[in-house]
């Protein structure tokens, strides 16, 4: 049985007002880049990408991130039960106990980068090794297909969850955030939030996720399909969407990156899941998405969909599909690079 949550969470008052990046900090790094011992343009997207750096921290020359968090939201979802991975839905327990212990993609990548990770059971259908009944919003969120997924309360409940985490990812440290998340069926999902947000045909968002097969895909493509029927009429309505077709960690993750802009913290978005989410933080948050770089495309179409939406041009393209903040760690040398370059290249020789 679900523990009550020791914390009293209350209703935000959305759209959140979000401050701008230092646009001073962004020009003065640019005119720096014209006097730095190269080309002018020469090292390309790095150039702006140290140009982001400054402005998210108010300085130029920037500093190099010295203290990363990557917070991996975990959740159960219902559609899982129409076998639409090719994982069963208890596997989301074991998952989370992998990244625990060290074992993940996400651990072995983070202990490389010296980054800390943290997973948050947000809706996980089981105890697990990190339970906190402060976080855990419920047991799984509903079947999109033929039930909204969650409460109005539920909703509420798991966008403070997210803010709560980053206040205290934050007020601990954090100077870098990446958003990350496991969860067994959690791209059906992401896709079904994705194509009610941006208009997209079904079989136009859905991808093969965790590596399903042509019926696997169809299976997707028809629980979107019938989501999407549901949803009909809210698409414009970030909350009713959560209610309807979301789910209690991606709700989460959306008030993670809505509260990280609000707290003038930047955060390297990973895949599919993220992206989806932030396109939920920034309809709660505008402006939201200038404190945030994608950080690779993966293969999955609905992600191309959501940063097309959020006008956000991805760093690396590897066909990934893992999730778990993973592409986001690869990515992270480069953000690191742009703001090296910046802070220690030479000018002209003379």
């Amino acid at each position: 049985m679900l523990s009550q949550p020791r914390r009293r969470y209350e209703s935000a008052s959305y759209p959140l007002e979000v401050p701008r990046p230092d646009a001073d900090a962004a020009e003065q790094a640019r005119v720096r880049q014209t006097s730095l011992a190269k080309p002018v343009g020469s090292l390309g997207r790095l150039e702006a990408l140290g140009a982001w750096a400054s402005a998210t921290q108010g300085r130029c020359p920037p500093e190099p991130f010295d203290d990363v968090r990557v917070v991996v939201f975990a959740g159960d979802h219902g559609i899982a039960e129409l076998s639409v991975s090719v994982h069963p839905p208890e596997a989301t327990r074991a998952m989370v106990a992998t990244i625990a212990s060290g074992g993940a993609a996400v651990s072995v990548l983070a202990r490389g980068a010296r980054a800390a990770v943290r997973v948050v059971d947000v809706a996980v259908s089981a105890e697990t090794d990190v339970t906190d009944p402060d976080y855990k919003v419920r047991l799984a969120s509903g079947r999109l297909d033929r039930e909204d997924t969650l409460s109005d309360s539920e909703v509420a409940q798991a966008l403070s969850v997210g803010r709560s985490v980053a206040d205290e990812e934050i007020d601990s440290g954090a100077d870098l955030l990446i958003a990350g998340d496991v969860g067994v069926g959690n791209s059906t999902t992401a896709a079904a939030v994705v194509a009610a947000m941006t208009s997209a045909e079904p079989n136009r968002a859905v991808g093969r996720g965790s590596g399903v097969d042509d019926a696997g895909w169809m299976r997707k493509t028809a629980a979107v399909r019938d989501a999407l029927r549901r949803a009909s009429g809210s698409t414009t309505d970030p909350l009713a969407l959560m209610r309807i077709l979301g789910a209690a960690d991606l709700a989460a993750l959306a008030g993670f990156l809505a509260q990280a802009s609000l707290r003038r913290t930047p955060v390297l978005l990973d895949g599919l899941y993220s992206g989806a989410a932030a396109l939920v933080a920034e309809a709660l948050a505008p402006g939201a998405a200038r404190w945030w770089t994608a950080a690779h495309r993966s293969s999955e179409p609905a992600l191309t969909l959501a940063l097309r939406r959020l006008e956000l041009d991805p760093l690396l393209e590897l066909d990934m599909r893992l999730g778990e903040g993973s592409g986001a760690l690869l990515a992270l040398p480069l953000l690191q690079a742009s703001v090296r370059i910046l802070a220690e290249m030479s000018g002209p020789q003379a």
